[in-house]
């Protein structure tokens, strides 16, 4: 059962139209990673690279939470760090409730910065795992069959 080939040519087309080869458009990532949103390509990771996508974002929050649990409990002034750093005062209201535990305020700022982890993830791993095979310490990827 294959495909006509009218049904596929419309497709190539508008994309020959965009100035897009069809070999490129099949094999282009960035094009993909480009529609989908943040949440969306840490799964993608998570799925290319498995437990070095999930070990570098587990440790990648510990050492945030924990930066930013001492940065609180030093008195370091959040609010005011988070104000300069761009946040809105209403978000930064409504995470920052008056009598909060340290580490409810730490969590809090911490959650903030949760895009910044995850582009930092994003970007990493794959470069992590580029060079751990270039050093022989993992092994090539097994060809697609």
């Amino acid at each position: 059962m294959g495909m006509k080939q009218g049904h596929t040519a419309p497709f190539f087309k508008d994309l020959q139209d965009a100035g897009v080869s069809p070999e490129k458009a099949a094999t282009d990532p960035s094009d993909e990673n480009k529609k989908l949103n943040k949440s969306q390509q840490l799964k993608q990771v998570f799925k290319e690279y498995g437990a070095v996508g999930v070990s570098f974002h587990v440790g990648i929050s510990l050492v945030s939470l924990g930066i930013f649990y001492l940065a609180v409990s030093s008195g370091v002034d959040m609010t005011a760090v988070l104000f300069k750093l761009g946040f809105s005062e209403s978000s930064l209201q409504s995470k920052m409730a008056a009598g909060t535990s340290t580490f409810v305020l730490a969590y809090a700022i911490h959650k903030l910065f949760a895009p910044v982890r995850i582009s930092i993830t994003i970007v990493s791993v794959p470069l992590i795992v580029r060079y751990c095979r270039k050093i022989g310490f993992f092994k090539p990827p097994a060809p697609n069959p």
